[in-house]
């Protein structure tokens, strides 16, 4: 069967059931594994004779979220707070990781675009971290610690700040997807700007690998986070912009409601990372390998739960 007939055939079941999820309408649970099984076959038939096709990830995302839909309804015997982390959103995510993607691409390119701009232009640096901060910064370097600014106030204080402030910038990356992607995109680009200015301004001076081994310690999750927040904010603006088979305001909803799922599966790790910044990163003078074991943990912890988990669990769903 041509790939059209196989869609023309079957998509008025398909946009049923997807609206029907998706509003979380009241399905009889004997219909809505009737459906699912119904479901899984077009798959593996679109699987089969339409691979790398739009249909199959359109099949793909739909089976997702009829299997969380499922899962929900069931009497849970767990934790519902750590099946949420272990299972629900893990699953529900393998359907995000081209908008994180974006965000990523986003973020990179501004580093680059601040490194090259703070490499060209003393005065960058100052226009985009602020005067106070430049000067207090070459006042350390001068003093022989580019990073004793990590050292000011009480650890727990400042645990609790950073935390505070880091969630604050992640709620703001993901609300500016009110205004569409491009609005998460901006907030994106400043960011990845600052830091790009930011580690250059160290590397002009000759400390950028003393600098660099300390701020990592705390910056591996807080920097990565931040960009998946911004994957929350894309996913957002990208339902306004991308409504799909829904009317514009359905899609924006499913997608702001998606959207803080994702911001919401970030708050652990911003403890994390402002925990490691409170309490561990003022050691400066901690051994070279401690600090490299810390920062290649934290690395492979976000790949690990955000990327590769993911796809690992979607395949164990899809194998069972």
């Amino acid at each position: 069967m041509r790939e059209a007939a196989f869609v023309k055939q079957n998509k008025e079941k398909w946009i049923a059931f997807e609206k029907a999820i998706t509003l979380k309408s009241k399905i009889n649970p004997d219909t809505l594994a009737d459906h699912y099984i119904h479901l899984t076959n077009d798959l593996a038939y679109a699987q089969t004779y339409y691979p790398e096709s739009k249909t199959l990830l359109y099949l793909n995302s739909l089976t997702s979220q009829a299997h969380q839909q499922i899962y929900k309804n069931k009497k849970e015997s767990k934790n519902r707070v750590i099946s949420f982390w272990k299972e629900e959103f893990p699953l529900f995510f393998y359907g995000y990781q081209k908008q994180l993607l974006y965000a990523f691409l986003i973020f990179i390119i501004a580093v680059a675009i601040g490194a090259v701009s703070a490499a060209n232009d003393d005065s960058f640096v100052r226009l985009v971290l602020g005067d106070a901060y430049v000067n207090k910064t070459i006042s350390n370097i001068e003093s022989g610690d580019p990073t004793a600014i990590y050292k000011s106030g009480g650890e727990f204080g400042t645990f609790v700040a950073i935390t505070v402030n880091n969630i604050r910038v992640a709620i703001i990356a993901f609300a500016m997807g009110v205004l569409t992607s491009v609005g998460t995109g901006l907030v994106l680009f400043s960011n990845g700007v600052m830091v790009g200015a930011f580690f250059t301004f160290f590397y002009m001076r000759d400390v950028f690998w003393e600098a660099s081994k300390n701020i990592w310690l705390h910056g591996t999750i807080e920097l990565s986070v931040i960009v998946i927040a911004g994957c929350a904010g894309i996913v957002m603006g990208n339902s306004i912009l991308f409504p799909k088979t829904f009317s514009r305001r359905l899609s924006f909803v499913k997608g702001a409601k998606d959207g803080l799922k994702i911001v919401i599966s970030t708050l652990p790790f911003f403890i994390i990372a402002g925990f490691i910044e409170g309490f561990i990163t003022r050691y400066s003078n901690m051994p070279i390998w401690l600090a490299l074991t810390i920062i290649t943990a934290s690395l492979f912890l976000i790949i690990y739960y955000y990327i590769i988990y993911p796809i690992k669990l979607h395949r164990a769903y899809e194998q069972a």
